[in-house]
């Protein structure tokens, strides 16, 4: 009689046990990327933005433990990882996240795609995660420096012609009245000026004339 009531009570246990465990278990999974998405690598300093993802069950409820492996492309823009590794393993944590190691990107531009894929208690799911190559933007220059004229230069050809116009005007005062005070300049001599051109080769002051 104590036989029976021992199995009985096992069997209770083991149903108990098995029940617990089935409502543990995920019916299927969800793979979220919370940050990388879209991410733009800069293949110059050689530095990639962080990648994670959080592994969930039906109700969108966080697992930890589950297995995430990360793939990165065998060629074409993309990198590697510590060692020169294309994959990578992890265990998602209690958030159920899943940090990517650090990412090396290669010098080649352009988009590529990290494929994931998470697995826990016999389910499993995969994404692809899409991000950018790029060399970095670059800052322009003025607009003196894009005609080939530095600023040096143009406070020159300025000093000159403000130079010619000084001397012209002496010129004409001298040839007029010998008084200053009532001196005109007349009409009839020009007032000598320089020649001044720019071409390919830069830019070319004539002498007065």
């Amino acid at each position: 009689m104590k036989i029976g009531v021992g199995f009985k009570l096992a069997a209770v246990v083991l149903s108990a046990c098995m029940t617990l465990a089935a409502q543990q278990a995920p019916s299927r999974l969800n793979l979220v990327v919370t940050e990388g998405e879209g991410a733009i690598n800069n293949i110059k300093q050689r530095t990639a933005r962080e990648t994670i993802v959080q592994v969930q069950d039906e109700n969108h409820k966080p697992i930890a433990g589950a297995a995430v492996i990360f793939l990165l492309p065998g060629d074409g823009p993309g990198g590697t990882f510590a060692g020169g590794a294309k994959t990578a393993a992890l265990v998602t944590d209690a958030n159920g996240q899943a940090v990517m190691p650090r990412l090396t990107p290669n010098q080649l531009n352009g988009p590529f795609q990290i494929h994931v894929t998470a697995s826990y208690q016999g389910q499993q799911t995969s994404i692809a995660i899409s991000q950018t190559n790029g060399a970095g933007g670059g800052g322009g220059g003025s607009n003196a420096a894009h005609t080939g004229i530095s600023g040096k230069t143009i406070g020159i050809i300025v000093a000159v012609v403000a130079a010619g116009a000084v001397a012209g005007a002496v010129v004409a005062t001298r040839g007029g009245n010998s008084n200053p005070a009532s001196a005109t300049i007349p009409a009839g001599p020009s007032t000598p000026t320089g020649t001044i051109s720019l071409g390919s080769g830069g830019v070319t002051i004539g002498p007065p004339h």
